[in-house]
């Protein structure tokens, strides 16, 4: 198994380091990129942004991959194993429809929707919620629900949550960096 804290800690040294913000990480089995082979079933997912774009590109993600395996190699052959499984390590931004998980997300991202998982249950016993995000105030979240109008929870409480896909959102979000695309296109049409 894995010590995720463990974990988090090394890898947002290692974020901090390139300049980016540390968005998630997430230790589970099976993969969401492509299919896993037989002796992979684990994946270590790590999401981080450039404070100042909320987005990595590229070689953003490479970069930060290869500290963070050096890294991970270092701590082993000083007898440190942080994960004893098979697994994939996924480097990414977090993308559109980005996951929320730290304070300053509910606040950067109020007036957006946002899809909401609980581990309590709020306003006659439901975990599930999707709305408009109203904002934080202290460590209480509160989102406009579809079902059952304005509801506030604690933060701790978040089991998930992540923004919807909506034309508000696109129009809201800095255009994603293209720089290089076009090498690779035309790499692409050479092969």
């Amino acid at each position: 198994m894995a010590d995720i804290a463990r974990i988090t800690e090394i890898v947002e040294l290692e974020a901090k380091a390139l300049g980016f913000d540390l968005v998630r990480v997430r230790y589970f089995k099976g993969g969401e990129i492509g299919p896993l082979s037989d002796e992979e079933e684990y994946t270590l997912q790590i999401m981080a942004e450039r404070p100042d774009t909320g987005q990595l590109v590229i070689e953003d993600c490479a970069a930060l991959s290869h500290r963070i395996s050096d890294r991970f190699d270092a701590l082993e052959e000083a007898g440190e194993v942080l994960i004893n499984d098979a697994y994939r390590l996924e480097v990414s931004s977090p993308g559109i429809d980005r996951p929320l998980t730290r304070s300053k997300d509910y606040a950067q991202w109020a007036g957006h929707e946002a899809r909401v998982s609980l581990t309590n249950p709020v306003d006659g016993n439901r975990k599930s919620l999707q709305g408009d995000l109203i904002g934080i105030d202290g460590d209480v979240v509160t989102l406009d629900d579809k079902k059952s109008g304005r509801v506030s929870f604690p933060l701790a409480d978040i089991h998930s949550a992540k923004l919807v896909l909506t034309d508000k959102l696109i129009a809201a979000t800095r255009p994603l960096d293209t720089s290089g695309a076009d090498d690779i296109l035309e790499e692409e049409q050479e092969d």
